[in-house]
């Protein structure tokens, strides 16, 4: 989840699976990407259920890959795959990750980068607008290309787009991961590679999820580390403190996710809410983050629904958000953590990741946790991006870690 002034600033700156299904290559660049929407690519082949998550389905070559920072960064060779993956539900479904490779690449060390899409919509994948070459965090892709490290690019909402389902992204993360590792053929990452996750934000949740839930569904995976900032641990806490604020745009989009992820919570959604706000507010089922932000900036989301702020605090909203929607409840993270938070956060309250932290610490998380005192949600993106690499250069140069927890604040 970022705030507009994050775009902005983003913009500035710029295990081996049996393969169960035939899997379909497609080695011919496209001079011109299709929407999600419009692409085949994204429509599943049949008989899901019958593929093990972090089965390839099928996969295509997309050339060079050109990103916009600083300075222009073009890859050695991009590719896309189709991998099999588990909903929210615990139905088998399918979701899209992207590899990019850069020149002199190391291939034996792959950092699965968990970019905050935060739309409910599927023409805001990662997968689609990367190959735009307008995707918001250019800069810190770039930054790992730098270092030679082949990145994983997941659309971890699926193709139903779950933004701020927790399990959603959390379970495609590690799927993209196991894909990525069966994929030597056509990427040439070694199935032997050392792995790791980064995400801000939006991307946040979904690596604190794939953390939280890798000892349970992918026992099999080992992460050297992962790096954790703007943490949003509590989805119900960030409802009520964006409302009404420039942010207020997550508030619909979030809550259409669920309900593209949750049949009943999206029936709940429609019942309540008021016939005259509804197509405005279901507008974010076909924006991205940039455009809900313009739409809905500044209004009480709460007052297009029939009970105001109690709607979202009744049983279906609240089982919804009690099994998806709060981090810290499906299990430790057996790797190294890297969290990086701005005290004056103004989507997530700090004091939600202080918890987090400190509930995790005491399962015996090895956790090494940064509050800057200085700063929000856009700028510590920015400002702490550098200790965040420097982290994940450590894990890779296998530098020691700090047994236990450790906090420091910063100005």
């Amino acid at each position: 989840m970022r705030l507009l002034s994050g775009v902005v600033g983003c913009a500035l700156l710029q295990s081996v699976c049996v393969m169960a299904v035939p899997v379909s290559h497609n080695l011919s660049p496209r001079a011109t990407p299709l929407p999600p929407t419009e692409d085949p690519f994204y429509i599943p082949p049949t008989g899901l259920e019958d593929s093990s998550p972090g089965t390839i389905l099928r996969s295509r070559s997309l050339g060079e890959l050109t990103l916009q920072g600083v300075v222009p960064y073009t890859s050695k060779a991009a590719y896309q795959l189709m991998f099999r993956t588990t909903d929210s539900l615990g139905n088998a479904s399918a979701a899209v990750t992207t590899i990019i490779v850069p020149e002199n690449a190391n291939l034996s060390r792959v950092l699965s980068y968990q970019f905050a899409e935060d739309s409910a919509w599927a023409n805001c994948a990662p997968s689609y607008v990367v190959q735009l070459g307008s995707i918001g965090e250019a800069i810190f892709l770039i930054s790992a290309l730098d270092q030679g490290w082949i990145v994983n690019l997941p659309d971890y909402e699926g193709l139903q787009s779950a933004f701020t389902s927790g399990i959603q992204a959390g379970q495609a993360t590690l799927d993209s991961v196991r894909a990525a590792l069966a994929s030597e053929d056509l990427t040439t990452i070694s199935p032997t590679a050392e792995y790791q996750m980064w995400g801000y934000s939006g991307g946040s949740l979904a690596s604190e999820w794939a953390a939280e839930l890798q000892p349970t569904y992918a026992p099999e995976l080992n992460f050297k580390g992962v790096a954790l900032g703007g943490l949003v641990p509590n989805i119900t806490s960030v409802l009520f403190t964006i409302n009404g604020g420039l942010s207020a745009g997550l508030i619909p989009a979030g809550i259409l996710g669920l309900g593209n992820a949750y049949p009943e919570l999206e029936a709940y959604i429609d019942e309540h809410l008021f016939p005259a706000n509804a197509s405005t507010f279901k507008k974010a089922l076909t924006q991205c983050l940039a455009d809900d932000v313009t739409t809905y900036a500044g209004q009480d989301l709460f007052s297009y629904f029939d009970e105001g702020e109690a709607t979202i605090m009744t049983s279906i909203p609240q089982s919804v958000l009690a099994a998806t929607g709060q981090m810290g409840t499906h299990g430790t993270p057996q790797m190294p953590v890297y969290v990086y938070k701005a005290v004056g956060d103004e989507i997530s309250p700090v004091a939600d990741t202080d918890a987090l932290v400190t509930k995790l610490c005491a399962q015996g998380a090895n956790i090494q946790y940064v509050r800057d005192w200085i700063g929000e949600h856009a700028t510590e993106e920015i400002t702490g991006y550098g200790g965040a690499l420097g982290f994940l250069e450590d894990r890779f140069n296998g530098v020691p870690v700090t047994p236990g927890c450790t906090t420091a604040n910063v100005l």
